[in-house]
């Protein structure tokens, strides 16, 4: 089975797509499921969606780790035509998965009970972002 899900962002954060996963698997049996966003300048992470201050610092913490490219620290950036976010954005979906595999029981991901799938955005300007899905 492939489909593709189709995630409207509003900035930098974490998008929860859990649900339309899920729903997606309904009636399935067991397998392996795969996904892989489709952008250079995105992730996908498997994190808490009990606490919403856990996204709210994991976008805080990767700003510190990798601030725009007009911050004095990064004046070594070349790539920057697109904006201060875009070559930082690329820099941290490069040391963040853009795939998970995640195993599936009887048509149920088999995720923690505090854990969410989420597409993480790095961009500041809104996007629509794909997210490839394969389940075998």
């Amino acid at each position: 089975m492939l489909t593709e899900f189709s995630v409207p962002t509003r900035g930098p954060g974490l998008y929860e797509v859990t649900r339309e996963v899920r729903r997606w698997l309904t009636g399935q049996g067991d397998g392996l499921l795969t996904l892989m966003v489709r952008h250079t300048s995105c992730s996908l992470l498997i994190q808490e969606n009990a606490d919403p201050e856990v996204q709210t610092d994991l976008t805080a913490f990767f700003d510190r780790l990798v601030p725009p490219s007009d911050h004095p620290s990064m004046s070594y950036l070349r790539h920057t035509y697109e904006g201060p976010d875009d070559m930082p954005a690329h820099i941290k979906s490069a040391i963040m998965p853009v795939s998970l595999s995640i195993p599936v029981r009887a048509g149920a991901p088999m995720l923690g009970t505090w854990q969410g799938i989420y597409l993480v955005e790095h961009r500041r300007a809104p996007h629509d972002r794909k997210i490839a899905a394969h389940f075998a």
